[in-house]
C-alpha cells in the first residue's frame, strides 16, 4: 500500500491533472485507488464533476472530527474524499491542536488497508494542509512543467520537504519526478528537461506528459482523461506513467 502526496507550490504545473489521472490510469490497471483532494480550492473535486458544496462531509469535516474518511468517501471507479472553500477554514482550526500535522495521517489510518494507493492532492502553498499531506505520505511526486520559472521555488520545497523527513516523517521519499506540459518542438522544454533529469537523475520518470489540449478540456466535462478521450495523447502518456509507478514495487523488492 503506497501513500502517495502530489506537491509543488507553484500553480499550474499539473499536479491536480496528474493526481486524477495516474489514480484512474492504476484503477484501470485493477489498482484500488483513493484520491484524497486536499486543495481548499477543490480543483480535483470539481474536475471530477463532484459538486462539494452539496455533501455533508468532505474533507474539512473529516479533519476537524465531524465525519470519518469513510463517510467522507464517494466512490466511483476510483474513490475520492472532495473538498472545497470549507477546508481553507482548518488551517486556523487545527494550529491550536496539538500533533496537529498528524490529523490526516490518524485519519486515513482505519482506510488506508482498503487501497493500493492512496494520492493526495496537495495545496499550492507549504502551510500545515501541505504538512498534514506530506506527514501521512510515505512518498512524494513532483510535478514540474517543463518551463524555466518551474525550477525556481525548488529549494524552497526541497528544504520544506527535509524538515518534515527530519521532524515528523522520516520514511518520507521523493519516489518521482513528472514532467509535464511537455512540448517537443520548443528548445527550451528540451533544456529544461536537461536540467530535470540532471538535478534529479534517479527521480525524474522516464514518461514526459505532453502537452494535450484533451487533458485542458477533460476538467469542464468533470472526467478523467479516460473517461473523456481515452484516445488522446494525455491519456496513453498517463496510463505509460502508471506502468513505470508499478514497475518501482518490483525494484524496491528486488
Amino acid at each position: 500500500m503506497r501513500i502517495i502526496a502530489l506537491v509543488n507550490q507553484k500553480g499550474g504545473v499539473g499536479k491536480t491533472t496528474s493526481t486524477i489521472n495516474i489514480g484512474a490510469a492504476l484503477a484501470k490497471a485493477g489498482k484500488r485507488v483513493l484520491l484524497v483532494d486536499l486543495d481548499p480550492q477543490g480543483n480535483l473535486t470539481v474536475s471530477l464533476g463532484i459538486m462539494a458544496h452539496e455533501l455533508e462531509a468532505t474533507l474539512y469535516e473529516v479533519l476537524t472530527g465531524a465525519f470519518t474518511a469513510a463517510q467522507a468517501t464517494i466512490k466511483k471507479n476510483y474513490d475520492v474524499i472532495p473538498a472545497d472553500i470549507r477546508l481553507s477554514g482548518a488551517e486556523l482550526e487545527l494550529s491550536s491542536q496539538p500533533g496537529r500535522e498528524m490529523i490526516l495521517k490518524e485519519a486515513l489510518q482505519p482506510i488506508q488497508a482498503n487501497y493500493d494507493y492512496i494520492l493526495i492532492d496537495c495545496p499550492p502553498s507549504l502551510g500545515l494542509i501541505t504538512l498534514n499531506g506530506l506527514t501521512a505520505a510515505q512518498e512524494i511526486f513532483i510535478p514540474l512543467q517543463a518551463e524555466f520559472l518551474a525550477l525556481n521555488g525548488m529549494a524552497q520545497l526541497l528544504k520544506t520537504i527535509g524538515a518534515v523527513q527530519k521532524r515528523l516523517n522520516p520514511q518520507l521519499d521523493i519516489s518521482g519526478i513528472i514532467t509535464t506540459l511537455y512540448d517537443s518542438r520548443k528548445n527550451l522544454n528540451k533544456e529544461v528537461l536537461e536540467k530535470i533529469q540532471q538535478y534529479f537523475p534517479d527521480k525524474a520518470f522516464k514518461t514526459l506528459i505532453r502537452d494535450n489540449v484533451a487533458l485542458a478540456e477533460a476538467p469542464s466535462f468533470g472526467k478523467d482523461i479516460f473517461e473523456y478521450r481515452a484516445d488522446s495523447n494525455g491519456a496513453e502518456d498517463y496510463k505509460r506513467l502508471s506502468k513505470e509507478i508499478i514497475i518501482q514495487e518490483t525494484e524496491v523488492k528486488q
